[in-house]
């Protein structure tokens, strides 16, 4: 049986939320509750800068709101503790959530680009998370991966307007009020094109810091924004490149971050493994470069249930941009047969076959 669902929402806003937190209301209560992040987190309740967070979200982005409102709804908590769990990332640099991403601008058919995903966080949530497909009133259809109590947006997605994002986490040290991150990365699946996204990013005030790989049909670029309360970095990439949990933008050398051990080595061999295809002019093999436990203490596929970052991967994403259409896969192991295969922001009927 798999272990990772496929949920179908719809409605206004508000009620895409409280269909999300329905869906996930069982794992944050059973588990979720009583980690020591959620503590973490809840240390901000009733602070200024969780009162700023939530002023900029409403004012700017009320259709997030509602969602988050919803959310908390379907969730069955007060609406205060679910906005800043949806603002982990802004408050604590050490939040349980990774990520590496390989980005492959071109392959032997002209005009198609690739993006693999290792999307990694807690692994009590392992049995827990889906891919949903979403429907949501006054927005481009699209498909993401969710975790349960959080917004989509900040893991991977696809929409039927042709963008693609896939997200990274960015350790930042200080906290700043804003725009918090997970609004913002939600706020992007509503763009039509990349202009839309990127000048959403850069122009509003932000919180914490993420990278995002951005991708649309229609473009034939294929973009990594780093973004931090203090700079948005817009680079187009031009030859085969990984990113894990930190900033290597040249233009943020500035960024206060944290770099964890696991950031740093899966970055490092990622490098290594891209360089070495560069030697024999191979093209990379993305699902096997983000199986990789070559490191076996910090490997880019991580499946140890002592990860010092307490951050397992929980699914894997391929993702291939043409001219016309995203076609995408969704694997739960390497290695395996592809979960999910998806068109767009559709799940295709015959391809969802239990391993």
């Amino acid at each position: 049986m798999s272990s990772l669902d496929f949920i179908e929402i719809s409605g206004s806003p508000f009620e895409a939320g409280e269909a999300l937190g329905r869906f996930g209301a069982a794992a944050v209560h059973r588990h979720l509750l009583h980690t020591d992040a959620w503590l973490t987190v809840m240390r901000w309740r009733g602070s200024p800068v969780a009162a700023d967070l939530a002023m900029h979200t409403e004012t700017r982005f009320p259709r997030v709101w509602a969602e988050l409102q919803g959310l908390a709804r379907g969730l069955r908590l007060p609406f205060e503790d679910v906005f800043l769990w949806n603002c982990r990332g802004d408050v604590w640099a050490m939040s349980p959530d990774g990520c590496t991403t390989l980005q492959l601008p071109h392959t032997p058919d002209a005009g198609v680009r690739r993006i693999a995903h290792n999307e990694d966080g807690d692994p009590g949530f392992s049995s827990d998370c889906a891919i949903a497909q979403c429907r949501i009133e006054g927005s481009p259809g699209f498909a993401a991966f969710v975790y349960p109590g959080s917004l989509p947006g900040h893991t991977f997605a696809v929409t039927d307007a042709g963008l693609v994002v896939t997200v990274n986490n960015l350790r930042q040290r200080r906290v700043v009020a804003g725009v918090p991150r997970m609004v913002l990365t939600r706020a992007v699946l509503d763009a039509t094109d990349l202009d839309m996204a990127v000048s959403l990013l850069r122009d509003a005030p932000r919180a914490g810091g993420f990278h995002l790989t951005l991708a649309h049909r229609a473009h034939a670029t294929l973009l990594s924004v780093e973004f931090s309360a203090y700079g948005c970095s817009v680079r187009e990439i031009t030859e085969p490149s990984l990113h894990a949990n930190h900033a290597i933008h040249p233009e943020m050398a500035h960024f206060s971050q944290v770099i964890t051990d696991s950031s740093q080595h899966r970055q490092t061999r990622g490098d290594t493994l891209l360089a070495q295809t560069r030697t024999t002019g191979e093209m990379p093999d993305p699902l096997a470069i983000l199986a990789d436990q070559e490191d076996a203490s910090l490997p880019i596929y991580r499946d140890d249930p002592r990860d010092p970052d307490d951050e397992n991967t929980l699914a894997t994403a391929l993702i291939t941009v043409k001219e016309t259409h995203v076609e995408w896969e969704v694997y739960e192991h390497p290695g395996s047969r592809a979960r999910y295969r998806m068109i767009n922001g559709h799940k295709q009927a015959d391809t969802a076959a239990h391993d």
